[in-house]
């Protein structure tokens, strides 16, 4: 008689990455905690290109496209110990767009902290990424939490992206006012800025925080023989 074979399904939901963590909301997104101590990065270099590095000093970051780093949000246990070899990792930046759905939205920062908090719990030193997308992420006119911010530890290190995010002047509209409204939710004592930082997005809120900026990689090699 054939041996019966077993049927195996993945449901995608990588319990095991949140088997120890709190959740915060009634969304119940995973939290990040706050660092013991404040490390700010050397440089900040994309997951894509890490071994590129000369010394492996810079922060690893997800500023990309998400395909770029789909392997990680399958299998993030493949990469600790390859992560491991810099001195931190800013989480993962899974899209928000200003148009997509808000299940999708809501999904995506879930993954985003899921798997921060399982580096973190497996030793990394994780900065968390603060991404949002419509006014719908960031304020309560749809929710009654601002989806964008759960999960996030208060008056501590942050990290946000401009690349590519600040073209149009609706995305530039957007990424100020959900800027602001994560300086007053969040009050972080440091904020990392991959990318430019347009005068008409940041202005008047430099004396909010201190912000530290970074180029993103493709500027800061155009030009060189990498």
């Amino acid at each position: 008689m054939a041996k019966k074979q077993k049927a195996i399904i993945d449901d995608g939901f990588n319990s095991e990455l949140v088997e120890s963590a709190s959740f915060d909301g009634t969304l119940e997104i995973p939290r990040i905690e706050r660092p013991e101590k404040i490390i700010i990065p050397t440089g900040m270099i994309p997951f894509s290109v890490r071994n590129g590095s000369e010394d492996n000093s810079e922060h690893v970051v997800f500023y990309e496209h998400d395909i770029e780093f789909a392997d990680v949000l399958r299998n993030p246990d493949k990469y600790i110990n390859d992560l491991n070899r810099f001195p931190g990792v800013v989480t993962l930046d899974c899209s928000l767009y200003i148009d997509m759905p808000l299940s999708a939205q809501i999904g995506n920062v879930y993954r985003s902290r899921a798997i921060g908090h399982y580096f973190q719990k497996n030793g990394l030193y994780v900065i968390p990424n603060v991404r949002w997308g419509d006014e719908r992420s960031y304020t309560t006119i749809e929710l009654p939490e601002k989806f964008a911010f759960l999960g996030l530890p208060k008056g501590s290190i942050v990290s946000v992206g401009t690349y590519g995010c600040v073209k149009s002047k609706e995305e530039r509209f957007q990424f100020r006012s959900g800027l602001i409204e994560m300086l007053n939710e969040l009050e972080p004592i440091i904020v990392l800025v991959y990318g430019a930082m347009p005068n008409d997005v940041f202005e008047g809120l430099r004396d909010k925080t201190r912000f530290i900026n970074y180029s993103d990689w493709t500027s800061t090699k155009k030009g060189s023989d990498w």
